[in-house]
């Protein structure tokens, strides 16, 4: 089989690793998750994964907050069903295969660049997944999603921790401004690992952590058109693998360090009062 060479810089070559991290756990005999997809991806790269093969605290917060999300997702669209997804810095995420035939419409929304990689192993262009080449905070992405006042539920996993507060709030104002009613999943890094910790797996780019907070009900406080509603440690999904955190993940200083998928809703769309999330 002939590999696929691809070049990347900066925060888009993270995508490769989360990817990488993702189909080497659904290998294992043991494995917590299983993405096919992944597994197909990482089989057709020519790319040295050697740096992410030694980054074992990256592969586990990937395989953690996969745990997290792919419970919330499902959960969510099984309550609501006919929802929009807007999938926010997707990279080569593929939850959008996991959960197929429970949504309308899936867009994953990524850097022009990412997109152009994507489209190399994923052809979506309908009729019920898309992609958009479109910067998270360029305004125009929403042009290109069909609405009528559907729910609608929004992904931002791995990447506020790579922009600053005005990007954030930057993001939530779009979402805001575009859709009546939205559900937000979206992944948040304490201020000292975003100032402290550096991944082996993506050193030799220029991506770093720039930003971080504290929790959910803090980040609310940044978007006052969005409600918060609950957040989920990553250590919760680390003791699903990890049996040492099953004890950790309830001492308060480790789940509050850990970064943390928070649920935020905009205000009075009261779309998840009735879901487990």
């Amino acid at each position: 089989m002939n590999k696929i060479n691809v070049e990347m810089g900066a925060v888009p070559e993270t995508m490769l690793q989360t990817m990488y991290a993702r189909a080497r756990e659904s290998q294992k005999p043991d494995a917590v998750i299983h993405d096919e997809k992944a597994v197909e991806i990482a089989r057709m790269l020519d790319y040295d994964f050697s740096l992410a093969d030694k980054d074992a605290p990256m592969s586990s917060g990937v395989i953690a907050r996969t745990i997290i999300l792919d419970r919330l997702v499902s959960e969510y669209l099984e309550k609501n069903r006919g929802t929009i997804v807007a999938n926010i810095a997707c990279g080569l995420d593929t939850r959008c295969y996991r959960n197929e035939g429970k949504y309308a419409r899936w867009y994953n929304i990524d850097l022009r660049e990412t997109i152009n990689v994507r489209s190399q192993f994923l052809k979506e262009d309908g009729p019920a997944i898309f992609q958009i080449a479109k910067s998270a905070m360029d305004k125009s992405w929403t042009e290109e999603i069909e609405y009528d006042d559907e729910p609608v539920l929004v992904i931002i996993e791995g990447l506020t921790m790579y922009l600053n507060e005005a990007d954030v709030k930057k993001i939530f104002s779009i979402i805001d401004s575009k859709f009546k009613q939205a559900c937000v999943l979206v992944e948040i890094m304490n201020p000292f690992m975003a100032a402290h910790i550096k991944e082996k797996s993506i050193e030799k780019s220029n991506a770093k952590f720039s930003w971080g907070i504290k929790n959910g009900k803090e980040l609310s406080g940044l978007v006052p058109s969005f409600k918060f509603y609950k957040d989920y440690s990553l250590a919760e999904g680390m003791a699903e693998f990890a049996p040492v955190y099953k004890v950790l993940s309830k001492i308060a200083l480790i789940s509050n360090v850990s970064n943390k998928i928070s649920v935020l809703e905009k205000k009075d769309s009261g779309q998840i009062k009735n879901t487990k999330i």
